[in-house]
């Protein structure tokens, strides 16, 4: 039996995208993948042995992610795809936006020029424009993934886009988020990207909200806009415009991509499912790596971005099918494709028969996402790169743990640290001094936090300190003198 394993889960696997396995059900398939690679059930299975959250499990095409279907038997032949989150034809169907805002439209000569081939097309014609030009879009996210969103949207003439985003570009941004240039480097990322479509299209109106989002002004910020993009990089966003959305039964159009795989749907369309409905809960914090983390190839946003503009484009106009319902995922170091079923979840705390969650205020959003801290855990203690440059200078005697992934590590090594990854750590406890300090060590200080939490799960008793900041903190005060970089 072959399961193909998404790029998150990749390292609890051997790195291995696909592994092959006996069974003809899948609990014998995860038993199987347990017995090969045991380090996995930490990330498959939470503390109560219960499938995470934020799997679904797929048998050609068909969803098995519920455990009473564990037990039905497969042929052999099947295909397995463990899938978490990270995120044709034209048939006609009816626009989000409605007829009498569609007639209080006009086009003027140089819009029926500049979007004549929009005009040829049958499914959009001179109706479909207008619908386009009447259309109020808001885009969570002003990065790699809004960067085609935003620049085809305004080149096809929607008459509204706001874009909202917290951030400033940085360096680092340029390599995958096209819509800022070097020039924009150190200004926000909304006004860089407002900036750059206004000399795209002059007519289409764009909102740039330079803030994070929260359960306070999600809501007012959706007001007023016909559908949304979801073009974030974190958890506690994406269930935040999930929630929000749902709710408010906005159409949500929402895209993910990580290392070389995208993923696209639509929800809250048409009695579709909304964002919960496909992943009930996110990862723990550090379980698996986000795109910041584990890097993306530069064309995949571009890819992923285009075909979310391309679901808009079609809510908008009313043509074509939509991905609502279906999870559209793409892995382009394979080139390899697929659409898959995603069905709403009665047990769904938004959208199903018993809901819990009427609005987006009564929802803890930094406990879910894990974000606060639990009163009864005892805390993660940290070290600043400062101090930890001094001890090293000392000649003090440290343990130094790097839990990062071979890729991240083979950019800059740390001196003198052992590597041992996060679901190692249990079973090479042994390894450690538990009479000496370890510093645990990843890109930014997140996953050492679970190391040691994982660590201390296990029943390691020896001190335990995250370098605070990460790799990313330390390069120019720990690494800058040790020849550390490429």
């Amino acid at each position: 039996m072959k399961v193909y394993v998404a790029a998150t889960l990749k390292g609890f696997f051997g790195r291995n995208d696909e592994v092959e396995v006996k069974g003809n059900t899948v609990k014998k398939v995860l038993d199987g993948l347990l017995g090969e690679y045991p380090d996995a059930k930490k990330g498959l299975y939470d503390e109560n042995g219960s499938l995470r959250g934020f799997i679904n499990i797929f048998v050609n095409d068909e969803n098995f992610t519920d455990r009473s279907k564990w037990e039905k038997e497969f042929d052999e032949n099947a295909e397995i795809i463990l899938l978490p989150t990270i995120a044709g034809g034209a048939a006609k169907r009816e626009s989000i936006i409605s007829e009498e805002r569609r007639k209080e439209i006009t086009l003027d000569d140089k819009e029926i020029e500049r979007f004549g081939r929009h005009l040829l097309l049958r499914e959009i014609g001179v109706k479909g424009q207008k619908r386009i030009k009447a259309a109020r879009v808001i885009v969570f996210g002003a990065g790699a993934l809004a960067s085609p969103v935003l620049q085809y949207l305004a080149a096809a003439g929607v008459g509204k886009i706001t874009v909202v985003d917290a951030e400033e570009v940085n360096t680092a941004d340029l390599q995958s988020q096209v819509i800022h240039t070097e020039r924009d480097i150190n200004r926000p990322k909304a006004a860089s990207a407002k900036d750059t479509l206004r000399h795209l299209n002059k007519k289409t109106e764009v909102d740039a909200v330079n803030t994070e989002i929260n359960a306070g002004n999600i809501e007012g910020l959706l007001e007023g806009h016909d559908v949304a993009i979801d073009c974030s990089d974190n958890y506690r966003a994406r269930y935040l415009i999930g929630d929000a959305c749902a709710i408010k039964g906005i159409p949500l159009v929402f895209g993910a991509v990580y290392q070389f795989e995208g993923q696209v749907s639509v929800f809250n369309f048409e009695d579709g499912p909304c964002y919960r409905c496909a992943f009930p809960e996110p990862p723990a914090p550090g379980l698996v790596p986000t795109c910041a983390e584990g890097g993306t190839i530069s064309p995949l946003s571009g890819i992923i971005g285009s075909i979310q503009a391309n679901e808009a484009l079609k809510l908008i106009t009313g043509i074509g099918e939509i991905l609502s319902g279906k999870l559209f995922v793409f892995d382009s170091l394979n080139l390899r494709s697929r659409i898959l079923k995603i069905e709403r979840r009665e047990t769904c705390p938004i959208c199903g028969k018993d809901p819990s969650i009427y609005e987006v205020e009564d929802f803890d959003y930094e406990d879910f996402c894990g974000l606060r801290e639990n009163e009864d855990e005892e805390p993660v203690e940290g070290i600043e790169p400062e101090e930890l440059a001094k001890r090293i200078d000392s000649g003090e005697p440290i343990t130094l743990i790097d839990v990062r992934e071979p890729h991240e590590r083979a950019i800059n090594r740390f001196p003198d640290a052992k590597v041992i990854p996060i679901g190692q750590l249990a079973r090479r406890q042994k390894e450690l001094d538990p009479d000496l300090d370890t510093i645990f060590i990843c890109k930014e200080g997140k996953r050492s936090i679970l190391a040691i939490n994982t660590l201390r799960e296990a029943g390691y008793k020896g001190p335990m300190f995250n370098l605070k900041g990460g790799i990313d903190a330390a390069k120019d005060i720990v690494l800058s003198h040790e020849n550390a970089w490429l």
